[in-house]
């Protein structure tokens, strides 16, 4: 028995060697791909010298980041037919924690009514250190319809499940993995772990921080097309995106909360008027 774990890279190599490590600080089996994109910061280099852990890696450019770790998982369990059960995959900038993937494991052999499982997770600054804990909670509709409150590199999910749903939508930049939590719900239960057990780091250079726009555009569809509707919390986030720049926990002054306000009332308002509920 494995797990598949599928390792998407562009230009991160001063993390990649960090999210590699903390692979390593399992008891479970671990089969390990790296996709690089063609990174030009050295990650090439780093790769090839660590070759010798990894089952698969290449460096070239690719589709994107979901259909790079499509790719990873295809090529691990093609490779390892008879051994893998679960898979994953882990951003080149975030990292498990000790025996974090153990317990995820250990999750789903515990639960076999659950077909993929999430626990909680920690914010790191881009040095590694713990600053903080993202929201979590265990899956249910209603509230994941109103944010992603499953945190990516805590999760696991059953091969099977991941086959029968064909893996990430690859036509996705931001949001392949609330997509998926919300394709995998209509398979069975996603179980929830109650223990920290990854990291996700927060730095300059991450995609939530740098494409919010299609951020949005992507959830909002999402969302819209497993509800019919949009809940008012989008609306308002969106409204205060576009008054200030992204920063995690901080909180906008009064004045451009109520600007966003307005201006997100408007936008629900229009929105549910052009597309009633039925």
């Amino acid at each position: 028995m494995s797990i598949a774990i599928a390792v998407p890279n562009l230009n991160q190599g001063r993390f990649l060697g960090a999210a590699l490590d903390s692979l390593r600080q399992s008891d479970v089996t671990v089969r390990r791909a790296v996709l690089d994109a063609g990174s030009t910061d050295g990650s090439r280099g780093l790769i090839e010298k660590r070759a010798s852990e990894l089952a698969f890696w290449r460096s070239e450019p690719d589709g994107g980041q979901a259909a790079a770790v499509n790719e990873g998982v295809e090529r691990l369990t093609r490779t390892h037919p008879d051994e893998i059960e679960a898979v994953g995959w882990l951003n080149a900038d975030d990292f498990f924690l000790e025996h974090g993937l153990d317990r995820l494991w250990q999750a789903l052999v515990d639960h076999p009514g659950w077909i993929a499982v999430s626990g909680r997770a920690a914010l790191a600054s881009d040095t590694g250190k713990i600053i903080g804990e993202i929201a979590t909670e265990p899956f249910s509709r209603e509230h994941f319809a109103r944010a992603c409150t499953i945190c990516q590199p805590a999760t696991l999910v059953r091969r099977w499940a991941w086959e029968r749903i064909g893996g990430l939508d690859a036509s996705l930049e931001m949001c392949f993995d609330y997509d998926l939590w919300w394709r995998l719900a209509r398979l069975g239960e996603i179980g929830y772990l109650d223990a920290v057990v990854a990291a996700s780091r927060d730095h300059s250079e991450t995609k939530t921080r740098q494409l919010r726009a299609q951020y949005f555009r992507e959830a909002t569809a999402i969302v819209r097309r497993e509800t019919g509707q949009v809940p008012w919390h989008w609306y308002i986030s969106e409204a205060i995106e576009r008054q200030v720049h992204y920063e995690v926990g901080r909180r906008p002054p009064l004045g451009v909360r109520l600007l966003a306000g307005m201006e997100a009332a408007t936008s629900y308002v229009r929105d549910r008027w052009r597309s009633p509920v039925s």
